[in-house]
């Protein structure tokens, strides 16, 4: 048999090529005319046979003959046969045959339905005795009838029919009869014989085969369920039946009963299957009668005598099952009906003893399995239900138990308490539904939070398994809920312990830590799988060991037994971190807290093997200094004294711990002497002091006695214990797993435990006690990593791999080591690289390779892949020797197969633009030398051609590129530029050429050029690494390199990329800010940063300098192709881009022209003396030219970009005054030297100057002007790069006279009026230097007129009231920004004509759209509008624009209000009302049909929105949402067309109709609605909610004009590159006090947080974004810190008072938004008190998160207050066109111009007569005097108290 076994498996696996096999088997079968003899006889190998063939079509494989079939089918026809026992074989038993039927007809139910009609009719046969003869075995016919049932084949709709009838006139006639019969039945059943019953059970059983299969006649239908349904009531009285002369323990009454429970299981099954195949009109009504009978029937079982018999625990989970199938099926009220019953059901199993485990436990299984079935098939169906029943079964467990009378040791705790706990847990962790794990543990949490000094310990374990169970699943509400319970729990139960140390019931509180709550946290860190979580868990479970250490290690022995038990739990959720990734510093620091215990606790295990004699005392008590003595030494040396679960642990810990290190070893000691020995009051005077001796003997011990003892005790205890912990940490790891860290499952380098012993050697500022205190460590865990391995390679079996990857992986570490910068590093490298070769000489480390080949060798290369060499000429690293080169190029050239000699042409010198990376040269010249080696032995055949052509290829296709405007891949650039430099030194150093000129200099042309077309700082980069690389390998190239690099950089000037991009006219903040604030037209931002370019010019230009300082006294070939280079850079022509990121690329550009023209001494460039003079003069005149703008501010994202770009202004400003200097001293020297033809020149016309009277004043006054000028620049540069530095401003201590600053003014108007136009704005507060450019700017008035910033200086009030001749240069003026258009519309400028043509011409030359913003006060500017001029203007936008026209209207409309005058009396400006209704009209007159339809059907729309608010008042409150629900459901969309007002870039597709709110009770209710909107210009499919207020009663201009002022500001920042947020939300007035508002989306205020949780934002945010220090914190905590900076500058500006925090949101990622602006300017609630004095609310809540340390000095706390000073810098840039846009609205009537002088407050506060440093200053002091002000504080009280907003 197990070789046709194992025939049929092949061919099962291979039908196509064995399936041939198939008739030879059939041969082997009984052959039909065996078969049918009178008596036939089958052997062993027929049987075989057969079910092999079976078997095999039971597969349904592709048979094409039918022989199989025909087998089957014959053995079928004769299985009548088998009934005797003559058919079988002599040796079967009857177990035997019963086998054999059950195999057969396992296989033929899988095959058609022609098969299963045989069996039917062998079965209908043997129930009608047909086959009844003499001979035949009634035992073998029920072995079949036994079989037929368990493999039911598949059968025909007739077949069916006919077999029920069969087996249902089986039944004896009063099975059918009435419900007494029954009953009598029942009680007498013990007449019934055994066969009898299993004759029953297998007819209900092959009637319910037949139910699942087919739709059985109605009339069959009925009487099946009558039969089973009859049973059922049987069945209950049976159960209930007892009869005194019962024994239970006799074995037959015990069969007949098990007997009768199968014919009743088997009943229960066909009533169920009966029901599910019911179709009737009332087969709800029957469904329900037979789910309270079958539930009838399953609690009867639980009352039975016969309970704890299988079968009747059987029948019990049959019946239950069933029932929730059929109620999971349809639902509604039977899923109710069913929910209802099992509870009890449920709770009764639950009480149960032993319920869990043997015979109960199938039972509960089977309960805790039908509920989560019930459960979730019942959740899509009737939520509400199942989640009744969930919140019926779990409260059961809240429960009361009186514990406290009970006397027992340990107390006794309800079963079905334990149970339902542990089923809960098991459905919560099965369904895996966060709804579910909610509710189940709220319930949980509350049980848990109740317990108390009398719950038993058994329930508390239980409950907190289960709540560890359900945290494990990872849902964020539950897993936060009980961390923080638990780690609470924890920390509270330490105080109860130190309090009752000596009390009894210590020992009780001790097992909660040993067992219970640690349980719980192991249970937790194995179950949680998210990522995202296990971190969180890591970095709470770290601090909890932390705090536990902190709270107990006054307490010496206990703090061991309580931090140890946490240790399992941290060591799996450490077992997937890899300590070598970026690490938190807050996570650092808990690693290195936890491992100071583990030391000072003696938690790990012992390092040595000598163990430690018992330490004796002579008291009974031992003081906490004597305890922590022994302890650490233990550590040490042993033995160990703690639970070993927690050694390993420790072992586990070690593998996923990163270096315990931060920069600065004396941070770390500071830290600990103050959380350590300064709060332990047990260790101080000589217990401290017996600490640090034994911490230091400890120490000593660890490493060896590798230190000396002088050196030892410099050490502090408290440094000695920090030690101790990094030695015990370092050799772990190797005695744990030979050092391989956590990482991953492959072996590399990377995961070497010495990647972190070596981390501690590269701190800085190390002692020298501490450096040879880790010297030692770090030997010793090399010995341990030595005799791991050696340990492990005498192990008999033990993998060979894995010892050889260990030692690989830490040789390779050591070999990249050796490039270290640290030479005591590299040396440590050689001696222990050195030792593992020769203690494991046969393993393959860095074997020289002798075999030539044509390829690199993988080991060499990679090992040498991260070593930096360079030489000591230019290191960039002071004083630390880098390695030579020589022996790693020859390693190089022999993996390569090449023999290369390390002549003078690789001797690398390190540029100070780059460090060489000698490896990458290596590498890549080794794969060149080898491949060329091949065409040596190949001949015929040019490798070198090929190479070559390829080279020249792929560079020309990233240049190909580069000119589409697509991005190559920065990897593959460096690659392949890598290996054309290696094959083009190659070719130069070869003896014989093997390549022509031309392929030669078009790679080289190629090389210098490809990253200049790129020009990225990525390729910039690649550039200057393979130039440095050709000119100092080659420094022959050196003319050839520089002279393509010229022409490159002179192709950058004349196609106006990176540095020289002038004619991109969108750059930097000003392009951004047009033409709100800025002059000009908007335009789109450019393809590419222009950022980007700008670095690659720098980087280029570094690369330069160091050339220039390489060749200016060796090489003046290479100083004059340089020298035209500064001089086609320094044309006349400006050819510099005006981005501010560039200023310092551009300064350090003018320097090496200053440093080139200071050239004119040397010997070598006498002969061009005059021209360097000239060069000298355009380097003067080019730097003045950079002063043409004006000053801005730009903020770029990149790591100490802004202090670089001060320190290159810096270093120009330097020389440039050191260059005074030495004119000073020598000017008559200079003078002489000078009379020569160029000066005879100079007297009449000067090259670059111009008309000058004297040549010599004029250029000294220029310089002095720059001087001035880059002096400023530096100073600014400075503020903005260190915004809260100290250091005061070195030009506001200059003392020019006003004659000065006028000579100033002149000498820059002479060079470019816009250089004295930027040089009053730079000076602002200087009346003098303004008076003399406002001269110059009248005098030349016809020669300005392009330059639109010259307005103020001759467009004032003044001038507008005088009417001079000036103002007729208007009409040819530029255009101003809006914001100064505007400023000329107000009151002061009198309407002048010409003033007002001209802002109309700037009006009408930006597009409507961009002016709309300016509404208000367009709108504003009627009321002077005499000439109707801006009614004109407005007409005609609106005609353009029917957004214009619409914002307009409603602008309009809210202007129809009564206005407060100083006086407090009401009027109304009937003119100005009436010019507001006629421009109206006018406007709706000019609407086109189809601008007039969409006008009718957004107001119309909107206005019914409106309306509903006045639907709404006559209802009472709890009626108001049900009628705004019932008003919107009228309101039909008119149109695709329709917009939100306050967005109109937001198309309305329709109404959320259940999203109305009333807001609040007021004569008009205001009402919140959502929308459905999508972009007018994205993807209209990407609809997104968005709630708007309509509010009446109110005015909105007032929140209109703040949040301008915001949106402005927040356009400024953008512009400026700083990370501040602020969230401009829209509001629109469409009516007399009548507006909407944007409701800003994914906020709560803080008022509503306060309501819902406990604590301030700190405890908050730690809620909602996991501890203190987590990535989703700090991240949380940097949103907040952005847009309360933000806030701030605003808030100082628009002073918003009533800052309550119902006036404060918070979105979901925690950044703030300030909302309502009813107090701005003068204002503040109160009658005006101005309670709240500080500029801007920072309470003592949000300094906890902007400032941990709590005294302003923390790192938070400076990037706020440098944010801040950086976002008042930018904003007082553009106070003009703040200003002039509130002051358009003076005279509106807004309640903020009420009282006092708010223009002129306002303009103080931007504090323009400060310069940059004292402007800083002044806002640092804003945010100290905000800082927690106890008016703040005092005001949110007062609000709390009056109006119940949450503080």
């Amino acid at each position: 048999m197990e070789a046709l076994n194992e025939l049929c498996d092949i061919i099962e696996k291979n039908p196509k090529q064995f399936l041939d096999k198939l008739p030879w088997i059939c041969q082997q079968c009984p052959q039909p005319k065996q078969l049918r003899t009178e008596s036939p006889r089958v052997s062993q190998s027929h049987l075989n046979a057969v079910l092999s063939v079976t078997r095999i079509l039971s597969k349904n494989l592709d048979t094409s003959q039918n022989d199989a079939k025909f087998v089957v089918l014959d053995f079928l026809q004769a299985l009548h046969s088998s009934f005797r026992r003559s058919f079988w074989p002599y040796s079967y038993t009857l177990e035997s045959l019963s086998a054999f039927y059950l195999s057969f007809l396992g296989y033929v139910s899988c095959l058609s339905p022609e098969f299963g009609t045989m069996v039917v009719e062998l079965v209908m046969m043997s129930c009608c005795g047909e086959t009844e003869s003499d001979d035949r075995d009634q035992s073998i016919s029920m072995a079949f009838l036994v079989a037929v049932s368990q493999h039911f084949p598949t059968i025909q709709q007739s077949d069916g029919d006919k077999f029920v009838t069969v087996l249902l006139h089986q039944f004896p006639a009063d099975e059918l009869s009435s419900k007494d019969v029954l009953l009598h039945k029942v009680a007498s059943f013990e007449d019934e014989s055994i066969e009898c019953l299993e004759k029953q059970e297998i007819a209900f059983k092959l009637v319910t085969n037949v139910l699942c299969q087919v739709k059985l006649d109605s009339r069959l239908h009925l009487h099946v369920r009558a039969i089973s349904k009859r049973q059922l009531q049987s069945m209950s009285a049976f159960l209930k039946s007892r009869r005194q002369d019962w024994n239970t323990q006799d074995p037959l009454l015990k069969t007949r009963v098990n007997a009768k429970l199968f014919v009743y299981q088997a009943a229960a099954q066909m009533e169920i299957d009966s029901l599910m195949s019911l179709e009737t009109d009332g087969k709800k009504r029957l469904i329900l009668e037979a789910l309270t009978l079958l539930i009838d029937t399953a609690e009867a079982c639980f009352t039975s005598l016969w309970r704890n018999m299988k079968a009747c625990k059987d029948l019990f989970i049959s019946m239950l099952s069933g029932t929730a199938k059929i109620a999971a099926a349809e639902a509604g009220q039977p899923l109710r009906l069913f929910l209802t019953r099992l509870k009890p059901l449920i709770l009764a199993v639950c009480a149960q003893p032993d319920t869990r485990v043997s015979s109960q436990g199938n039972m509960f299984e089977s309960v805790f399995r039908i509920s989560c079935e019930i459960i979730e098939s019942g959740w899509a169906k009737d939520q509400a239900s199942v989640n009744a029943f969930i919140v019926g079964l779990a409260s059961s467990i809240r429960e009361r138990y009186d514990y406290e009378e009970q006397d027992d040791r340990e107390k006794q705790v309800p079963d079905v308490l334990l149970n339902v706990i542990q089923l809960l847990a098991d459905i919560s962790v099965a369904v895996q539904k966060p709804e579910v794990a909610d509710i189940i543990f709220q319930f949980l949490i509350e049980s848990l939070e109740e317990c108390d000094v009398s719950t038993p310990r058994s329930l508390r374990l239980q409950l907190l398994e289960a709540v560890s169970r359900i945290a494990s699943l990872g849902f964020e509400k539950s897993y936060r809920q009980a961390v923080v319970l638990m780690t609470r729990s924890y920390l509270s139960q330490i105080s109860r312990l130190e309090s009752v140390e000596s009390n009894t019931s210590a020992p009780k509180s001790r097992s909660e830590h040993n067992e219970t709550l640690p349980a719980g946290f192991l249970t937790i860190a194995c179950g949680l799988m998210k990522t995202k979580l296990r971190a969180d868990y890591r970095h709470r479970l770290l601090s909890l060991c932390s705090d536990v250490g902190l709270a107990s290690e006054s307490s010496g022995g206990s703090g061991a037994e309580l931090l140890g038990p946490l240790l399992p739990a941290v060591a799996e959720i450490c077992s997937d971190f890899d300590p070598t990734s970026n690490v938190e510093p807050s996570l650092i620091k808990f690693f290195r807290n936890l491992w100071f215990y583990i030391a000072l606790f003696g938690l790990a295990p012992p390092i040595l093997d000598t163990p430690l004699p018992e330490v004796k005392t002579t008291s009974n008590s031992v003081n906490s200094a004597g305890r922590i003595s022994t302890f650490s030494l233990r550590a040490v040396l042993g033995p160990y004294m703690w639970n070993t679960q927690w050694a390993l642990a420790v072992k586990r810990i070690s593998l996923g711990t990163p270096p315990l290190v931060f920069s600065s070893a004396k941070w770390l000691e500071d830290e600990l002497e103050l959380n350590l020995l300064h709060n332990s009051d047990n260790l101080r005077g000589t217990g401290n002091k017996k600490v640090a001796s034994t911490q230091r003997t400890a120490l000593s011990i660890a490493v060896g006695g590798r230190i000396d003892v002088s050196t030892i005790l410099t050490i502090s205890g408290v440094k000695a214990t920090y030690l101790l912990a990094v030695a015990l940490l370092e050799v772990i790891r190797f005695i744990s797993n030979g050092g391989i860290l956590n990482g991953g499952p492959s072996v590399s380098a990377s995961r070497s435990a010495f990647s972190c012993v070596f981390e501690y050697l590269k701190s800085p500022n190390l002692n020298p006690a501490v450096s040879e205190c880790l010297t030692a460590i770090m030997h010793r865990a090399f010995e341990a990593a030595v005799s791991w391995l050696e340990d492990h390679k005498s192990r008999t079996g033990y993998d060979a791999s894995i010892i050889e990857s260990t030692t690989e992986a830490h040789a390779c570490f050591l070999i990249k080591s050796m490039s270290q910068r640290d030479e005591h590093i590299r040396d440590i490298s050689v001696n222990l690289l050195s030792q593992i070769r020769e203690k494991f000489p046969q393993d393959k480390l860095c074997k020289a390779n002798t075999v030539p080949r044509t390829q690199t060798t993988t080991n060499v290369i990679s090992l040498l892949a991260e070593i930096k060499i360079g030489t000591g000429k230019n290191e960039i690293w002071s004083g630390i020797r880098t390695a030579n080169i020589p022996a790693v190029m020859a390693a190089a050239a022999a993996a390569s197969g090449a023999n290369l000699k390390t002549s003078g042409a690789f001797n690398l010198e390190v540029l100070s633009t780059s460090v060489v990376s000698a490896t990458v040269k290596c590498n890549h010249t080794g794969q060149i030398a080898g491949m060329l080696r091949l065409e040596n032995s190949v001949g015929g055949f040019s490798i070198n051609e090929m190479l070559i052509s390829n080279s020249v290829r792929l560079l020309q296709q990233f240049v190909s590129t580069a000119e589409k405007g697509g991005e190559a891949d920065k990897s593959q650039f460096r690659e392949t530029c890598s290996q054309a430099t290696a094959l083009l030194l190659l070719n130069l150093q070869a003896d014989e050429p093997k390549t022509t000129i031309k392929g030669f200099s078009q790679l080289l042309r190629l090389l210098c050029w490809c990253p200049v077309y790129m020009l990225t700082p990525d390729a910039m980069e690649t550039g200057v690494f393979i130039w440095t690389w050709l000119v100092s390998a080659a420094p022959q190239l050196g003319s050839l390199v520089l002279a393509e690099l010229v022409d490159a950089w002179i192709w950058t000037i004349d196609s106006k990329r990176g540095l020289f991009a002038s004619d991109v006219r969108y750059y930097g903040p000003a392009a951004k800010l047009r033409p709100q604030l800025c002059p000009g037209e908007p335009e789109n931002p450019p393809e590419s940063d222009p950022v980007d370019q700008i670095l690659a010019h720098r980087l280029w230009l570094g690369f330069l300098i160091d050339r220039f300082e390489v060749v200016r006294h060796s090489s003046g070939e290479q100083l004059l192709l340089l020298g035209r280079l500064l001089q086609r850079s320094t044309y006349l022509d400006w050819c510099f881009t005006r981005h501010p990121a560039a200023a310092g690329t551009f300064f350090s550009l003018m320097l090496l022209g200053l440093r080139f023209s200071s050239c004119q001494r040397q010997g070598n460039m006498q002969n061009i003396r005059h021209e360097l003079q000239l060069s000298e003069d355009r380097i003067y005149r080019t730097s003045l030219g950079w002063f043409a703008r004006q000053p801005e501010w730009y903020d770029v994202n990149i790591p100490n970009f802004c202090q670089s770009e001060a320190l290159s202004v810096s270093r120009f400003l330097h020389f440039l005054q050191s260059k005074q200097s030495d004119s000073t001293e020598s000017s008559s020297k200079g003078i002489a030297c000078d009379n020569g033809n160029l000066i005879d020149v100079i007297d009449k016309f000067h090259p670059v100057w111009g008309e000058m009277d004297n040549s010599a004043v004029g250029k000294e006054k220029r310089k002095q002007l720059l001087l001035i000028f880059c002096q400023h620049e530096s100073d600014r540069l400075d503020v903005w790069a260190q915004p809260i530095s100290p250091k005061d401003s070195p030009y506001s201590r200059l003392k020019i006279s006003s004659e000065k600053w006028t000579e100033y003014a002149k000498s820059a108007f002479s060079v470019d009026p816009r250089i004295a136009i930027s040089l009053a704005s730079r000076f602002p507060a200087n009346i003098a230097l303004k008076s003399e450019v406002i001269q110059l700017v009248q005098a030349h008035i016809v020669d300005l007129r392009t330059i639109p910033e010259a307005l103020p200086y001759f467009v004032t009030p003044k001038t507008a009231e005088d009417n001079p001749v000036l103002l007729q240069q208007l009409p040819h003026w530029a255009a101003c920004s809006i914001t100064q258009a505007l400023e000329f519309l107000t009151p002061a400028y009198k309407g002048h004509p010409r003033v007002m043509a001209y802002v109309l011409r700037v009006l009408e030359f930006y597009p409507p759209e961009r002016v709309t913003f300016f509404m208000p006060q367009l709108v504003q500017s009627l009321r002077y509008d005499e000439g109707r001029l801006v009614e004109g203007y407005l007409l005609r936008a609106a005609q353009r624009s029917d957004i214009f026209a619409h914002i307009l209207i409603w602008h309009l409309q809210g202007e129809s209000v009564q206005e407060i005058v100083k006086d407090g009396a009401f009027y109304k400006n009937a003119s100005f009302q009436a010019i507001l209704s006629e421009v109206r009209q006018h406007i709706v007159d000019g609407f086109t049909p189809k601008a007039l339809d969409l006008f009718r059907r957004e107001f119309d729309f909107f206005e019914k929105v409106t309306s509903i608010s006045g639907a709404l008042f006559p209802l009472p409150k709890e009626k108001r949402r049900a009628g705004i629900r019932r008003e919107l459901r009228k309101i039909k969309m008119q149109g695709e067309e329709l917009y939100l007002p306050t967005a109109p870039n937001k198309l309305v597709r329709g109404i959320q109709v259940d999203s109305g709110i009333p807001l609040q009770s007021a004569a008009k209710v205001p009402i919140m609605i959502t929308f459905n909107v999508v972009d007018r210009d994205g993807d209209h499919n990407d609809v997104k909610p968005q709630a708007c207020i309509f509010k009446v009663g109110d005015d909105c201009r007032q929140d209109v004009l703040a949040l301008q002022v915001i949106s402005l500001l927040r356009d400024i920042f953008q512009a400026a590159g700083l990370n501040l947020y602020l969230f401009p939300y829209g509001v629109l007035p469409t009516g007399a006090e009548r507006g909407i508002i944007e409701v800003v989306p994914n906020t709560r205020s803080r008022s509503q947080m306060g309501e819902t949780t406990d604590g301030g934002l700190y405890e908050v945010f730690q809620q909602n974004y996991g501890p203190v220090g987590s990535t989703t914190f700090e991240t949380a905590r940097e949103n907040f810190l952005i847009s309360s900076a933000g806030y701030a500058v605003a808030s100082l500006l628009l002073q918003p008072k009533d800052r309550h925090n119902g006036n404060l949101l918070f979105d979901d990622v925690g950044r703030l938004v300030h909302i309502d602006f009813g107090f701005i300017l003068e204002t503040s609630p109160g009658g005006n008190m101005r309670f709240e004095s500080a500029h801007f609310k920072l309470s003592h809540e949000m300094t906890q998160l902007l400032d941990p340390s709590g005294v302003m000095k923390s790192k938070t706390w400076h990037q706020f207050v440098s944010l801040c000073v950086k976002g008042y810098l930018a904003a007082r840039r553009h106070m003009d066109g703040i200003i002039s846009t509130v002051q358009m609205m003076l005279h509106s009537g807004l309640p903020c111009f009420s009282i006092g002088d708010p223009i002129g407050n306002l303009r103080k506060r931007f504090h323009p007569e400060m310069s940059e440093r004292e402007a800083a200053q002044f806002m640092i002091h804003v945010c100290s005097d905000a800082y927690n002000k106890w008016s703040t504080a005092g005001y949110d009280l007062i609000q709390y108290l009056q109006q119940g907003v949450e503080k």
